[in-house]
């Protein structure tokens, strides 16, 4: 029997002082029995940082050929792909190649230097695609927030963003590696 995914439900207050956005969403996270707490919420960061109209989660890990996240337009064409971790560089010359911008979250500690050194030739040359490093001494605490119903407070100032669930609080001050800036993206 196959294990099923495990849903969440999250009301995030969000203040984007970048932006000049202050919404409040209800979203449902369904966490893939293979992916972790820390993934999960760097997903809700990311949406977070690009919080739109149309951004959605998407099938996700269930799914090969759709991202974390993205955001279409009225016909249907990926306006923004939003990946996480460390992917093969030919999916995201795909991803390029399907959505007008593509950011990937990269994020897994000392690995993420090695992968970057792999595979930076061949990236840098997507002009729309930004690649944003997480450090995991601030994603690691991320899944202290997490609880099946959560009720956080997300603040964006200058790039970085405070997720906070009334108890802890944990910040993520974003690194770009190559592209344009998350604020620049929405």
């Amino acid at each position: 029997m196959a294990l099923k995914a495990t849903v969440f439900k999250a009301q995030i207050s969000l203040s984007d002082m970048d932006r000049g956005l202050y919404q409040d969403f209800s979203l449902t996270l369904a966490r893939h029995p293979s992916e972790t707490d820390e993934r999960m919420m760097i997903r809700l960061a990311a949406f977070a940082w690009h919080a739109a109209e149309r951004l959605e989660f998407t099938k996700g890990l269930s799914a090969d050929d759709e991202p974390e996240l993205w955001r279409k337009n009225y016909s249907d064409e990926i306006e923004l792909w939003i990946e996480l971790g460390q992917p093969d560089e030919r999916r995201l010359k795909k991803a390029c190649n399907r959505s007008r911008q593509v950011v990937l979250y990269l994020y897994g500690g000392r690995g993420t230097s090695v992968w970057w050194k792999q595979n930076q030739g061949k990236l840098t040359a997507h002009d729309n695609l930004s690649i944003i490093e997480l450090s995991d001494s601030q994603t690691l605490p991320l899944a202290a927030l997490i609880q099946r119903t959560m009720q956080l407070t997300c603040t964006i100032s200058d790039g970085q963003l405070w997720i906070s669930n009334g108890e802890a609080e944990v910040t993520l001050d974003p690194q770009v590696l190559h592209g344009k800036q998350a604020r620049e993206l929405v």
